[in-house]
């Protein structure tokens, strides 16, 4: 059994000074009827609790992934630029998903985000391997060479030193590049430090991960399995 103010505050429905109001208002109701009190005892595994006629969902671990689209930057917020959390449904965001690394302004793709901060940890540390592979778009074609100096870790020009990477060229302009870490806008610097200026860059997967059916915009929650696969 749980009191029903915090059953509320920790689903990020309102704080527990809001709650009072909302309750004192009529506007929270355990399993059809108007709520009592802030400490009325629930049980949070059976009870359907409503704010407004809508109910509210338990705090919960969860993990989204997001098709992100161009021109949204991936920050919990921001002063100048739609951010990715305004293509965030709300019943995630009252739980505390956060982006899980970063996709730069203009890329697209697979971005995941969590309350997780365990998994999160997981996903971002360079150690544990994790791969992203992306489709890019450039200028020039890139050759042998271009395949073995991101085979042997390159070394960017401002001393950043990237870990060993796959570069598959895909004809004209156009490869694929699959990363293990995510040094801030990686992918499209080491493509510069080879002559191969990126103009589209789209992350396709995460671990094993992938888009799907998803457009531009588009969220899906995962599932035991998903996560599973990621973190192999």
């Amino acid at each position: 059994m749980q009191r029903l103010d915090k059953f509320l505050s920790e689903a990020g429905a309102a704080s527990r000074k809001e709650i009072k109001t909302l309750i004192r208002q009529g506007r929270v109701t355990v399993d059809g009827r108007a709520a009592s009190a802030p400490d009325q005892k629930i049980d949070e595994g059976t009870a359907v609790v409503c704010l407004d006629g809508a109910v509210v969902e338990g705090y919960r671990t969860v993990t989204i992934l997001l098709y992100k689209p161009a021109g949204f930057v991936t920050s919990t917020d921001d002063p100048r630029d739609k951010t990715v959390m305004e293509l965030i449904p709300e019943r995630y965001r009252r739980l505390g998903v956060v982006p899980v690394g970063r996709l730069d302004k203009e890329t697209e793709g697979l971005l995941l985000l969590t309350n997780d901060g365990g998994l999160n940890h997981r996903i971002t540390a360079p150690r544990h391997g994790i791969r992203k592979t992306y489709y890019a778009e450039h200028a020039g074609t890139a050759g042998e060479a271009d395949i073995a100096a991101f085979r042997e870790g390159l070394t960017l020009r401002d001393g950043t030193v990237c870990l060993p990477a796959e570069l598959r060229p895909l004809g004209e302009g156009k490869s694929e590049i699959t990363v293990q870490e995510g040094k801030y806008h990686q992918v499209r610097r080491m493509m510069a430090s080879r002559g191969l200026t990126v103009t589209y860059l789209r992350r396709e997967t995460e671990g094993g991960l992938t888009l799907e059916d998803l457009a531009p915009g588009g969220v899906r929650e995962l599932t035991g399995v998903d996560l599973s696969v990621l973190e192999r």
